[in-house]
């Protein structure tokens, strides 16, 4: 920050401050906010020492982007037994790379990393944060934790809980993912590292926003950084930082078709996208305004070679990202089929290893399977 725009933050004036308006932060308590950190950070098995092995820690921050960390564990922990490496990721079958992911959604994230995998196999690992925001898939905040963690860069890393701990530290009344407060938790972390000139206090900052300092109910009597904090000094943290704005939703409805063997067997085909692509899933399609669901079921199934008896099913309901998805499936009382299946099409046993599906498969088979 320049000489003349850090003297208009020392500028404090009213208690109330203005959106898009810091004060400053070269008082903030760093040591204690360390001390804090060191005594109650939450143990994952990416949080090595630093500066940390850039694999592993790429791998946990691209899995926790629209995942809860809790939850990313042990999927992180099966993904890096079966690529320990970048190297390793880089030449997998991307079959592998999606059965891994399985289960954590958003699967462009898993195309996205192992793009990314190719690169750096490719050119080497980039060691700064602008470098990294050059990969495939990889955000302003994945490229500045990296670069922190693993190499020491001074770029600050600013995400959700750093904007939140930012917006009630200052009392901005403005939503996460604005530019503003981007660079309010921005100013935040660069004045805490010139008081403590190390990558801990930017995890420290992200541990408090997740911990103490969480969206509903936070626990400021015990925070490191109260006695900085204008929310807190006036009681009403709950109202920062505002609400995001909401995305409208989109309604879908599709038809599915459940043909299942004697032997357990489900018909799945490879989803072609642009929703769930590269999947593994029953016959899908999606439903048009003044469509009849059985006739678009009874001709999805004889485009796929298969005649029989159909029979509605419970309807199932599924999320993918702001889209609130319908499925009516169908359960078709089909005669063996004996020809070969196309490469697109499968027998396979739901829940088999080695099968890169979404969590919609199971929610087919506890309203489809046969009793």
């Amino acid at each position: 920050m320049g000489a003349d725009l850090r003297a208009v933050f020392r500028l404090r004036g009213s208690t109330r401050c203005r959106p898009g308006y810091t004060p400053p932060v070269d008082e903030v308590p760093a040591a204690a906010l360390v001390e804090w950190h060191r005594a109650t950070r939450r143990a994952f098995p990416f949080r090595t020492p630093l500066p940390r092995e850039p694999w592993a820690v790429l791998v946990s921050e691209v899995m926790a982007q629209q995942t809860q960390i809790d939850r990313v564990v042990p999927y992180w922990e099966r993904f890096m037994a079966r690529f320990p490496t970048v190297e390793a990721l880089a030449g997998a079958p991307e079959g592998d790379v999606l059965e891994l992911w399985s289960g954590l959604g958003y699967y462009r994230r898993a195309r996205s990393l192992q793009e990314a995998a190719r690169a750096i196999v490719e050119h080497g690992w980039p060691r700064t944060a602008r470098e990294l925001a050059a990969l495939p898939g990889i955000g302003p905040y994945t490229a500045a934790a990296v670069a922190a963690f693993c190499f020491g860069d001074s770029e600050p890393p600013v995400d959700g809980n750093v904007a939140r701990v930012a917006a009630r530290i200052h009392r901005l009344a403005l939503p996460l993912g604005d530019r503003k407060l981007l660079v309010a938790g921005r100013e935040l972390l660069s004045g805490l590292s010139e008081a403590w000139p190390a990558a801990e206090v930017f995890e420290a900052v992200m541990e408090l926003g997740a911990t103490l300092c969480s969206p509903s109910s936070p626990r400021c009597l015990l925070c490191p950084l109260r006695p900085k904090c204008e929310a807190a000094h006036h009681g009403d943290q709950d109202r920062y930082p505002l609400p995001r704005p909401q995305r409208s939703t989109e309604d879908q409805r599709w038809v599915a078709i459940w043909v299942e063997r004697e032997d357990g067997r489900v018909l799945l085909r490879q989803v072609q996208g642009p929703l769930l692509a590269g999947l593994w899933l029953p016959p899908l399609r999606p439903l048009a305004e003044g469509d009849v669901p059985r006739d678009v079921a009874g001709a999805l199934a004889s485009g796929h070679g298969f005649a029989g008896r159909l029979l509605p099913c419970l309807p199932v309901e599924h999320g993918i990202t702001h889209r609130r998805i319908t499925v009516l499936p169908f359960l078709l009382l089909a005669e063996p089929r004996a020809a070969e299946l196309p490469p697109d099409l499968r027998w396979a046993e739901p829940g088999a290893p080695g099968l890169a599906t979404s969590s919609l498969l199971g929610k087919l088979m506890r309203v489809c399977r046969p009793a």
